[in-house]
C-alpha cells in the first residue's frame, strides 16, 4: 500500500473523541428511562442500562419495541461554496438537527419514545471533511436534538472509505432504538376508519425531503443558493431550516389519554403519505396550514404544479395524526400549541372505492392509482 493511502488514525481519533465528548453531554437526557452504568464512553461496545419497571406497569405483558435505520440523504449538499464561517458553523447546527429529525420521527409515527441513537459517518479523507466547524456546528445540533427528544446518543462509527465515498463528501446516517411507553400499544393504521378527523402539525421548510429538486433549482437561480426570497432569506437557509422534532408531541399526545388510529410523518411523496394506510379511504382537507414561503417560492421559480408540489414536498405539513372524535382533535392542537407547533383540525376519512387525497382548498386530487407505498 502506497504510505499516502493509508488511514490517517490522528484525524480520525480527534474526530472521534469529539463525537464520545458529544455523547457525553447526552447521558442525563434519558434517564427517566435507564442510566450509563459507569457513564463511560469510548469502548467498541457502549452500554445502557434500561429500566424496564415503568414499561411493565398496568398488567402489560409485552414491550413494543423498535431498531430504526435511517439516513439524512443530500440535504447537507445544498449549499453555496462560499459560506462565511459563520454560516457554515450554522448551517451544520441546522444538519445535525436535521439529522435527529430524520431519525426519530418516523419513530414517534409509531408510537415510539426514542432512547438511544447511534451515527455512522463514512467518509474518503476525514481530514477535510471533520473540520472545526463541522464538529462545533453539526454536534451542538445534534445534542440539542437529544436533548429536544430526551435520549441518549451513543458515539457510533467514522469509517474512512476511499474506495467507497466521493471525494469531500459526507455521508450521514445512524440507527437509534426506541420503546413504546407502559400501557400502550404500537400506533400502526389497523384502527383507522371513515370518519376519523385529521390532524396537521407544522413543519419548518421542507425538512429533510426534495433536495434533488431543490439542488436543481439552485442551479437554475440568477445568484444560486444566494437567491433572496421576498423576506430577504437566501434560499439556502430556507431549505435548510432545522427539521421540526415530534417525538415529544407524540408522547404528550398517548400521556393525554388519546391513542392515535395513524400517525403519517409527511416526508418522501408528500401529502401522497396520507394515504399511506392500504384501506380504501379518501383523505378530505377542509383547512390548511400557513406554509413556509419557500414553497411559494419553489412553485414559482420552477413551474411545478400544486399537485406536483404536494406529492413531492410536505408543503408546511410535517405530520398528520388521526384520530376517532374532534374533540381528541382539537386536543392534540391544544398540545401542540403547548409546544409551540402550529396545528390544525384539517378535514376528515371517507370511505372510498380507493386511495385519494382530496385538498379542497386547492382544488387538488391526489390519486392512489399511481401511489404503490402502503402499510
Amino acid at each position: 500500500m502506497n504510505p499516502v493511502d493509508r488511514i490517517d488514525y490522528t484525524v480520525l481519533d480527534q474526530a472521534k473523541n469529539a463525537f464520545i465528548q458529544a455523547s457525553k453531554k447526552t447521558v442525563k437526557f434519558a434517564e427517566k428511562f435507564g442510566f450509563m452504568p459507569g457513564e463511560k464512553f469510548g469502548a467498541s461496545a457502549n452500554v445502557f442500562a434500561l429500566d424496564l419497571k415503568p414499561f411493565m406497569k398496568a398488567g402489560a405483558e409485552s414491550l413494543f419495541i423498535t431498531l430504526l435505520p435511517e439516513g439524512l440523504g443530500t440535504a447537507d449538499d445544498a449549499r453555496p461554496e462560499d459560506l462565511t464561517e459563520e454560516e457554515l458553523r450554522k448551517f451544520w447546527r441546522n444538519i445535525g438537527l436535521k439529522t435527529m429529525s430524520t431519525l426519530t420521527n418516523d419513530a414517534a409515527s409509531s408510537g415510539m419514545q426514542t432512547i438511544l441513537v447511534s451515527l455512522y459517518l463514512p467518509s474518503a479523507y476525514p481530514e477535510r471533511v471533520f473540520t472545526t466547524v463541522f464538529m462545533e456546528g453539526f454536534l451542538d445540533g445534534f445534542v440539542e436534538g437529544c436533548r429536544q427528544v430526551g435520549c441518549v446518543y451513543f458515539s457510533g462509527e467514522t469509517p474512512q472509505l476511499k474506495t467507497k465515498i466521493v471525494d469531500n463528501q459526507l455521508d450521514i446516517a445512524g440507527a437509534l432504538f426506541g420503546v413504546v411507553p407502559a400501557g400502550y400499544q404500537a400506533i400502526d393504521s389497523g384502527e383507522l376508519r371513515a370518519g376519523d378527523f385529521i390532524v396537521f402539525v407544522e413543519s419548518s421548510g421542507p425538512h429533510e425531503n426534495g433536495f434533488t429538486t431543490l439542488r436543481d433549482l439552485a442551479s437554475k437561480l440568477p445568484a444560486g443558493y444566494r437567491t433572496k426570497l421576498p423576506s430577504g432569506m437566501e434560499y439556502w437557509e430556507a431549505i435548510n431550516q432545522p427539521g421540526r422534532l415530534y417525538t415529544p408531541l407524540v408522547q404528550a399526545v398517548l400521556a393525554a389519554g388519546i391513542r392515535p388510529s395513524n400517525v403519517e410523518p409527511i416526508t418522501g411523496h408528500g401529502w401522497q403519505k396520507l394515504m399511506r394506510p392500504k384501506g380504501a379511504f379518501r383523505y378530505v382537507i377542509e383547512n390548511l396550514l400557513p406554509a413556509p414561503e419557500v414553497f411559494d417560492f419553489v412553485e414559482t421559480q420552477s413551474g411545478m404544479s400544486k399537485e406536483q408540489m404536494l406529492s413531492t414536498f410536505n408543503c408546511g405539513v410535517g405530520m398528520a395524526l388521526f384520530v376517532h372524535s374532534r374533540a381528541e382533535a382539537e386536543k392534540v392542537v391544544e398540545l401542540a400549541g403547548e409546544q409551540g407547533l402550529k396545528a390544525c383540525v384539517a378535514g376528515q376519512v371517507e370511505e372510498a372505492e380507493g386511495r385519494s387525497v382530496e385538498v379542497r382548498p386547492l382544488g387538488v386530487t391526489l390519486k392512489g392509482e399511481g401511489f404503490v407505498l402502503g402499510k
